[in-house]
C-alpha cells in the first residue's frame, strides 16, 4: 500500500507558524520524516520552529528547488509509493500555487498514491480577500517581463482585463517591487485600482488598493517602500 503525499504550507513570514498554522497543520508536519522541500534550508528553520520531534539531522529532506527536474520526480517518489508518507513543503505559503510541486502532485496522481492538501497561508488568496477586488472572477499570472518596453505592454494588457472585470494578480521578485509600482503608476489609467499588499502576516503588512490617481496624489515619501518586501500586486477597474 503506497504512502501519502502532503502538501504542506509554511508561514510567508518567519516565526508565525504557532499564529498562522492550524492544529492539524502543525501535528501533521511533526509526524511525517520524509520531506521534498524548495529549498532544504528553510524547511530545517520551519520544523525546527514548530518543534518537530526528531532531530533535523535526522530528517530526509530532498531539495527540489525552483523548478524540480522532471527525471528526478519518479525517484522522489519512489518511498512513497512503496508506504513512506511524505510532504511537499515551499520557502513560504502553499506548493504547487505559485511555487513548485505541481509536476510531482501530477506524478502522484498517475501513480495512485493519495494526495492531501493541509490548511496554511497562501499570500495570493490572503491578498484577493484583504483587496476589495472581485473574487469570483481573477486570474494569477506569475511573473511580468523584465523589459521596460515589454512590462508596459505586458501592464496595458492585463489592465484591460482587469477594466472588463477580471482582477489580475502577479508577483515579483523582492528587490524589484519598487520598480514594478512605478511602473504601474506610469502607464496604467487614473481610475484603475492597483493593489499592493506586502508583508502578509508579518508585523510590518501592507494591503492597500487604490486608484492608480490616488496613489499618485501621495508625496513620493509617503508611497510604500517594497524593496525586499514579499508582495502581491493586483489590478481591477473602477467601480468593480
Amino acid at each position: 500500500m503506497s504512502g501519502q503525499l502532503f502538501l504542506l504550507p509554511v508561514p510567508l513570514a518567519d516565526g508565525t507558524a504557532a499564529a498562522v498554522l492550524p492544529a492539524a497543520t502543525l501535528d501533521a508536519a511533526r509526524g511525517i520524516d520524509y520531506f521534498l522541500a524548495e529549498n532544504a534550508k528553510s524547511a530545517r528553520a520551519f520544523l525546527k520552529e514548530i518543534g518537530h520531534p526528531k532531530p533535523i539531522a535526522t530528517l530526509r529532506i530532498m531539495e527540489i528547488g525552483h523548478h524540480p527536474d522532471p527525471k528526478a520526480i519518479a525517484g522522489w517518489l519512489a518511498p512513497v509509493a512503496a508506504g513512506t508518507t511524505c510532504a511537499i513543503v515551499s520557502e513560504a505559503g502553499c506548493p504547487g500555487v505559485a511555487d513548485p510541486g505541481a509536476e510531482i502532485v501530477a506524478q502522484a496522481h498517475r501513480l495512485g498514491i493519495v494526495v492531501r492538501p493541509l490548511v496554511g497561508p497562501s499570500s495570493l488568496l490572503l491578498a484577493l480577500m484583504a483587496s476589495g477586488m472581485n473574487g469570483q472572477a481573477f486570474r494569477f499570472v506569475g511573473y511580468l517581463p523584465q523589459d521596460a518596453a515589454a512590462l508596459t505592454a505586458r501592464l496595458r494588457e492585463l489592465e484591460r482585463h482587469a477594466r472588463a472585470g477580471e482582477t489580475q494578480l502577479w508577483i515579483e521578485t523582492p528587490y524589484r517591487n519598487d520598480r514594478m509600482r512605478d511602473a504601474v503608476l506610469a502607464c496604467c489609467a487614473a481610475d484603475t485600482r492597483f493593489l499592493i499588499a506586502a508583508d502578509l502576516t508579518a508585523g510590518a503588512e501592507t494591503v492597500r488598493a487604490l486608484p492608480v490617481a490616488a496613489w499618485k496624489a501621495k508625496a513620493a515619501t509617503s508611497l510604500p517602500v517594497l524593496h525586499k518586501r514579499p508582495a502581491v500586486f493586483g489590478l481591477l477597474g473602477p467601480g468593480r
